[in-house]
């Protein structure tokens, strides 16, 4: 790169999230760790800063349309005009349908497509500018369906929608979007999901292991890797794809 191009990684104070900023930071990015408590962003801040790299933390909550456009201001201001997108915020309220409430529907459907909705929109703008952008939305494997998770599975269908039709819209613009949908990776998400349903931590990744081709569970690295080829030049002519980051086969 001739210039240090920005990257916006929502999302990122912990988990997935964390691991994106960190990998994109290492490969030459200037780093927007963006997260609903500001604070709690500073660590993934300073270990990117103690490596050599440049990050902001900004608190933002990528629901409220005025909060994400003083956000995308401000890293714009700076970091840098952004023009890499990974779209990783989101929330979980599991329950059976029927005893699903509409608050934890809307909750769900807020963070992840209102969200990534809001930030693309904004940050969009910089790229069609710059002729060059790239978008990554965090899907999952319960687009397919999982008990519990209508909300979930809902949302993270929705964004797979969403990712293409940016690729139809944005392609000639020198912007690329995509979507990873990662299977069971080990975060504070999913070590809650084993809370709630009553398993220890080890027992639930090593159940999920034992259903996992490559026999093990995935990382917060496994999915960084994965943003880090989208997000490179050499990804140019990959846009509006599904890619399942799962240890086997999932569509």
């Amino acid at each position: 790169m001739t210039t240090t191009r920005t990257a916006v990684v929502t999302g990122a104070a912990r988990g997935i999230g964390a691991g994106v900023a960190k990998r994109l930071a290492r490969d030459g990015f200037a780093v927007a760790v963006v997260d609903l408590d500001e604070t709690a962003c500073k660590p993934v801040v300073e270990e990117i800063e103690a490596g050599g790299g440049r990050a902001l933390a900004v608190g933002a909550n990528v629901a409220d349309e005025q909060a994400v456009q003083a956000a995308v201001a401000r890293i714009a201001e700076e970091l840098g005009e952004p023009t890499v997108l990974v779209n990783n915020a989101g929330i979980t309220r599991d329950n059976l349908l029927f005893k699903m409430t509409a608050d934890d529907w809307d909750a769900v459907m807020n963070v992840h497509l209102r969200g990534s909705f809001l930030m693309t929109r904004a940050v969009q703008g910089y790229m069609t500018k710059a002729g060059w952008g790239r978008i990554v939305n965090l899907s999952s494997t319960s687009a397919l369906g999982n008990r519990g998770q209508a909300n979930y599975a809902a949302a993270k269908a929705g964004l797979q929608g969403f990712t293409k039709t940016l690729a139809l819209e944005l392609g000639k613009f020198g912007v690329t979007a995509n979507a990873i949908a990662p299977g069971f990776i080990e975060t504070d998400m999913t070590a809650t999901t084993a809370a709630r349903i009553g398993m220890s931590f080890d027992d639930f990744k090593n159940a999920a292991a034992a259903q996992i081709p490559v026999a093990r569970t995935g990382k917060p690295e496994d999915i960084a890797h994965a943003v880090s080829f989208f997000v490179s030049e050499g990804a140019g002519f990959v846009s509006g794809q599904v890619l399942y980051v799962a240890g086997g086969p999932k569509a």
